[in-house]
């Protein structure tokens, strides 16, 4: 891999995480605040709580997930060195 493609790849990483960064904070504003009008209460615990910190949780797992699987590729940044 030329280091302009590693660098391509870096930059590739750095905006993918930016947006799941705004996602996971959307995520968590949506099924908080969303739900915080619900008088749903599980275990004693109102519906926000839930979607708001579990959900949340979950929802950042399953993009971090993602990232892992579709967007991340392990390479090392060194300058390969030819010993020939």
């Amino acid at each position: 891999m030329k280091q302009s493609d590693k660098f391509r790849q870096a930059n590739k990483e750095a905006l993918a995480t930016v947006i799941a960064t705004v996602a996971v904070i959307l995520f968590w504003w949506a099924a908080g605040f969303g739900l915080a009008d619900c008088k749903t209460m599980i275990l004693g615990t109102p519906l926000w709580v839930w979607g708001g910190c579990v959900g949340t949780w979950i929802f950042a797992c399953v993009v971090v997930y993602l990232l892992i699987k579709f967007v991340y590729k392990d390479f090392d940044l060194d300058e390969e060195v030819s010993h020939e």
